[in-house]
């Protein structure tokens, strides 16, 4: 190695002294190269396996017989510091026929040419941006040549690795088997969530009706939640998020299922810790129902904003193409009713709108029971004094920068499984778990 980078500095003064300029660029890169073609060559040598003696020429087979030592094979492995062979033992069961490498076990290379170190940069550029973005920064910052196709496939193999062990953890938070969180009262421990359209594939849209009538869906559900902790406010009182305190949590399933992935984070976060419970929300009918079997003692808080909408949506109807009246309409119902919490006067209100059997009516009838049904989440000036959100910002800039600036953009279309493993592993980095997954991994191995 030393002789290679003499010979590469010696042609770098050679080259200095006779035009007077050194291209730094081209000094460093030749220098990586130099380093990695070394490591490379020592870590080549370091994975030659020697032939295994007598007494540990037999392994157990899951098929209850043995596998014994045939001979020693190579392998080529991509790793961080650039393309290696390795040659180890190989062992066959003579009744099941199945092969054995247990030295590609204890590396973490069975099935794969790409070593932990580079697996884990797959998952990083695949979880960040578009495949083969991922693939360009891979050349561009480590030197290392991939395909779009493995980072995709190697991508979504961690993330589904993760989502595999994160449904473990929520059944044994349903069967009560998680240790209890002992630690520093939290003083107010928020949970939101929400859902947002992903572009799936064809075929994973069938049978199932699109948002046109008589048009079929292009867009599969992705029900995301987050946690995140507050602890003071600002002078006038508004309520001020603890930073870096968000953790993210989501997937393409049923709410049922999405209920108990939202309350295995929420009791990962210490939620039994907490002095004050809060979990905002729109409208949605599935988040209270799932709030009422997971979070009863929580308070429940319909976003503010939200059900601005909601009034914004009756007033278009009333006064279709005239913003004046519109917006003094909006000033009567929303200033002095809705934002001051007068629900029941709101509801009111509303039903007291002449409208016959139009379908105005129909409209009028469905918002005024949307905000009698949310009355008691929607005392915004209690909330307030408590110093409590009362908007549903967080969960909505996570549906964009989770969701939507990796899995929406132009021209992706997506399988269920891919998304899911994409957004597992998405959630894992964001919410600096990351290592602790790889951590997890080699004691694994290691047992």
């Amino acid at each position: 190695m030393a002789r290679e980078v003499n010979q590469l500095l010696g042609r770098v003064f050679a080259q200095r002294r006779k035009d007077g300029r050194t291209d730094l660029e081209a000094v460093e890169s030749a220098l990586r190269t130099a380093l990695h073609q070394a490591g490379a060559a020592a870590l080549s040598e370091l994975l030659q396996f020697e032939t295994p003696a007598a007494d540990q020429r037999q392994l157990p087979c899951p098929c209850g017989h043995h596998a014994r030592y045939q001979e020693i094979r190579s392998k080529p492995v991509l790793t961080i510091v650039g393309a290696v062979r390795m040659a180890r033992p190989y062992y066959l069961c003579s009744q099941c026929h199945v092969g054995q490498f247990p030295v590609d076990v204890e590396l973490d290379i069975e099935n794969t040419e790409f070593s932990p170190g580079v697996r884990r940069m797959h998952a990083l550029v695949g979880q960040e941006a578009p495949f083969d973005h991922g693939r360009e920064q891979m050349q561009l910052l480590a030197g290392l040549e991939v395909t779009t196709k493995s980072v995709e496939r190697i991508a979504e193999a961690i993330g589904g690795d993760i989502a595999l062990r994160e449904q473990g953890e929520i059944q044994k938070a349903l069967q009560l088997d998680l240790p209890v969180l002992v630690g520093q009262p939290i003083p107010i421990l928020y949970v939101q969530m929400d859902g947002t359209g992903v572009p799936v594939v064809k075929k994973e849209t069938v049978g199932r009706p699109g948002k046109t009538e008589g048009q079929p869906a292009h867009t599969r559900e992705v029900k995301l939640g987050c946690v995140f902790t507050q602890t003071t406010w600002d002078k006038k009182g508004y309520a001020i998020r603890d930073p870096d305190s968000t953790s993210y949590t989501g997937a393409i399933e049923t709410a049922e299922e999405f209920g108990k992935r939202i309350y295995l984070e929420a009791l990962k976060r210490g939620w039994s810790c907490a002095k004050k419970k809060v979990v905002i929300g729109d409208g949605a009918v599935w988040i209270w129902t799932l709030v009422a079997e997971h979070f009863p003692d929580a308070i429940q808080i319909v976003d503010l904003y939200h059900a601005r909408q909601h009034l914004w949506e009756v007033a278009r109807q009333l006064y279709p193409h005239q913003e004046v009246q519109q917006k003094a309409w909006m000033k009567v119902h929303q200033k002095r009713l809705l934002d001051k919490g007068k629900i029941e006067k709101l509801v009111g209100a509303l039903r007291a709108i002449p409208a016959g059997n139009s379908p105005l009516a129909e409209k009028i009838r469905t918002e005024a029971d949307y905000f009698e049904r949310n009355a008691e989440r929607m005392r915004y000036p209690k909330f307030r004094r408590q110093h409590l959100f009362v908007g549903s910002g967080v969960i909505e800039a996570g549906c964009k920068t989770v969701i939507g600036s990796r899995l929406k953009q132009s021209g992706m279309f997506w399988t269920v499984r891919g998304a899911n493993a994409i957004l597992a592993l998405r959630c894992s980095h964001l919410n600096g778990r990351f290592e602790d997954y790889w951590e997890e991994r080699r004691e694994a191995l290691a047992a």
